[in-house]
């Protein structure tokens, strides 16, 4: 176990990205700045919900906010920025959970994620430094965010014409 605390604020990139054919893809979230690089393994349902949240949380600020004049259009947001993963691509922990929040001083969402962390099927979670789960926090612009929920949903969209089928066969009888 990881037992990291990062803070990355702020940072210059953000991004979802997959390794590997349809079918058998792993998902990343990756973000940095400078010579820091944080990869984070993530599950294909986990890109997608974050990709929902961010644009949820985003509306919301608007309305609070009244800023109308601040939609993003996907195709602007995404050609001005590299949403590629950087190499090398070492996940640092799979992600059990994320979670977003707002700063209203420094305007400025942090995306939390926290490491998954497996009990001891006998029920001994134990209490040392290993089994504390590592968490990172990404700071990141509005506009970054509403990149990276397009960047998200796209690259879940790329994958099999049928997501359904995750992989295996699937049998209908009617």
């Amino acid at each position: 176990m990881s037992s990291a605390e990062i803070e990355l604020n702020p940072i210059d990139f953000i991004t979802v990205g997959t390794i590997g054919p349809k079918g058998q893809r792993e998902f990343y979230l990756q973000a940095g700045y400078d010579n820091k690089l944080v990869s984070l393994k993530i599950e294909k349902e986990q890109s997608w919900a974050l990709s929902e949240a961010i644009r949820e949380l985003i509306g919301d600020l608007d309305d609070r906010f009244d800023l109308d004049g601040e939609d993003f259009d996907e195709n602007d947001v995404l050609d001005g920025m590299d949403m590629d993963l950087r190499e090398p691509i070492e996940p640092m922990f799979i992600v059990s959970q994320m979670g977003l929040g707002y700063d209203e001083e420094q305007d400025k969402i942090v995306l939390v994620a926290q490491e998954l962390v497996r009990t001891n099927p006998f029920g001994d979670t134990g209490t040392t430094e290993e089994s504390k789960a590592g968490i990172v926090r990404i700071w990141c612009s509005r506009e970054q965010m509403w990149a990276l929920s397009f960047r998200a949903m796209r690259t879940v969209k790329s994958g099999r014409a049928d997501p359904k089928q995750n992989g295996r066969l699937v049998y209908y009888w009617t």
